[in-house]
């Protein structure tokens, strides 16, 4: 039998289907954004400016910034008293005390840390460093960064219930942000909030080319279109925050990037 024939006849068997196809578009025309702007109104202007309109089935990603700007949360360091427990693990760590304490608010636990690195497990779950707390691109001087929105999932659901006010269309909205990885070198986009869209695909039971059934297989759907997002939207000026995802085809439910966090029992890193 010729090298290949098994290949070629499992191929045969199946099915042709159309070329699968996924367009991303960065949405021109999204202003600076400060505390008290209406995120849904941003991205609808950010939609005429750039010549679109949205689709059932649509994924609008939004960097995490801007929601965190518009929900307030910029911080001015010189209002902030660190604690002893905090200068004492900014002097291990390197890091500004008044910083840590931040850190320390926003987290449940100290992950690792070693000089120049803190890992915590935010509030929301996340294991990340820094408790996602930054200082690029903030605005308002060198004492001001830039913290988490206090709820991701529920800033997606109040996006997307005024998308759909303003547009008639529901949409499923991702908060996503540049995290690293276990294992990995570099950071890849990732969903910190969900909604109106599965973030994880539980394959399970499911069939695979050859009927075989599986066993283990889970997907970040979330995760990998924030990934793609990610790309237009870049980690410097490019001053792109809201990227329009299509093509997709997902079940329809609500969703939440909580499914994306590992139970600590079954986290091999904690």
């Amino acid at each position: 039998m010729p090298a290949g024939a098994d290949a070629m006849s499992s191929a045969e068997k199946l099915d042709p289907k159309p070329a699968a196809a996924l367009s991303l578009a960065a949405l021109s025309g999204i202003p600076l954004v400060k505390a008290g702007d209406n995120v849904a109104d941003l991205i609808v202007a950010g939609l005429s400016a750039s010549g679109l309109a949205l689709q059932p089935g649509d994924v609008i990603a939004i960097a995490q910034k801007i929601v965190s700007k518009a929900e307030g949360r910029t911080i001015d360091l010189r209002g902030v008293t660190p604690s002893p427990r905090a200068l004492a693990l900014a002097e291990e760590v390197d890091k500004d005390p008044r910083l840590v304490e931040l850190i320390l608010t926003e987290s449940t636990e100290v992950v690792r840390h070693r000089k120049g690195v803190l890992v915590v497990a935010h509030r929301n779950g996340t294991v990340l460093a820094n408790a996602g707390i930054d200082a690029s691109n903030v605005g308002g001087g060198d004492e001001s960064v830039l913290l988490l929105p206090q709820d991701c999932d529920r800033s997606c659901r109040d996006i997307r219930t005024r998308l759909a006010v303003r547009t008639g269309i529901e949409v499923g909205v991702l908060i996503i942000d540049s995290l690293g990885r276990a294992w990995r070198n570099g950071t890849v986009g990732a969903a910190l909030g969900a909604a109106g869209l599965p973030a994880l695909l539980d394959l399970r039971g499911k069939p695979d080319l050859f009927g075989r059934t599986l066993k283990s297989t889970q997907v970040g759907v979330a995760d990998e279109i924030a990934a793609a997002a990610s790309l237009l939207m870049g980690q410097a000026d490019e001053g792109t925050p809201v990227v329009l995802v299509r093509g997709l085809e997902l079940p329809e439910r609500e969703g939440s990037a909580a499914e994306l966090i590992r139970a600590r029992e079954n986290d091999l890193f904690r």
